[in-house]
């Protein structure tokens, strides 16, 4: 077993595209609201931040009331429909087959509430290759995805030097460095190169083919992490 043998893996953005899913069920809170929605295009940002982070930057508001009745709203459709307007990218089954095979765990770690999360893996066959799902609580504990990432570690008697964190936005890096872990970033999610390189990534890949040869590199490096 490598010093990089356990994964921390994201789900939205890097395993899963649920922009379909997310986007409709913002717009169904934000109607529901009264509230003006914005063009799809703005909501690719709220793919991977936590929902509460995403509806106070679209509410305007710091109002917890405010917030939380969008969320309530959000859930109406996706805990009915949004979860499963889903795909999984092409080259993630071979990927997470080959991780499996060479010896690594996995174990899903997401910022969405944790109750979807096991939904959507279970669906579309996902589950099977991990070790364990961590997601947020219904009601926003460990909604900040560093203290997720501890949480995990704790719960599984983890080192962080000997993981790493695989996503695509700039949260998943953050929150793996805040935790001595390394963060390979993703460009086939909603991250750019720049927002992954800005936030501290050790690698970042263009193709799910490619995450197996920078996990390599990275256990190779002789200051790890």
């Amino acid at each position: 077993m490598t010093r990089q043998s356990t994964l921390l893996v994201d789900l939205d953005g890097t395993l899963t595209d649920n922009f379909a899913g997310i986007s409709r069920s913002i717009c169904h809170a934000l109607a529901g609201m009264g509230t003006n929605v914005p063009d799809l295009q703005q909501l690719r940002s709220c793919v991977g931040p936590p929902l509460r982070v995403s509806f106070a930057r679209l509410l305007a508001t710091t109002d917890a009331a405010r917030i939380e009745h969008a969320i309530a709203l959000y859930r109406e459709r996706y805990g009915e429909l949004g979860w499963a307007e889903n795909v999984v990218y092409d080259g993630i089954a071979e990927l997470l087959q080959e991780l499996e095979s060479g010896g690594h765990r996995l174990f899903l770690c997401t910022s969405k509430p944790q109750p979807f999360a096991e939904r959507i893996v279970e669906r579309f066959g996902i589950a099977p290759r991990l070790a364990g799902v961590y997601g947020a609580d219904l009601g926003g504990a460990l909604d900040d995805k560093a203290q997720l990432v501890a949480h995990l570690l704790a719960r599984e008697a983890l080192d962080g030097a000997d993981c790493v964190m695989i996503g695509d936005r700039e949260h998943d890096v953050r929150a793996a460095k805040e935790n001595r872990v390394g963060a390979i970033g993703v460009l086939w999610g909603y991250g750019s190169r720049a927002e992954l390189a800005a936030a501290g990534a050790d690698a970042i890949v263009d193709a799910p083919s490619h995450v197996p040869a920078a996990l390599a590199a990275l256990g190779h490096r002789s200051a790890w992490p």
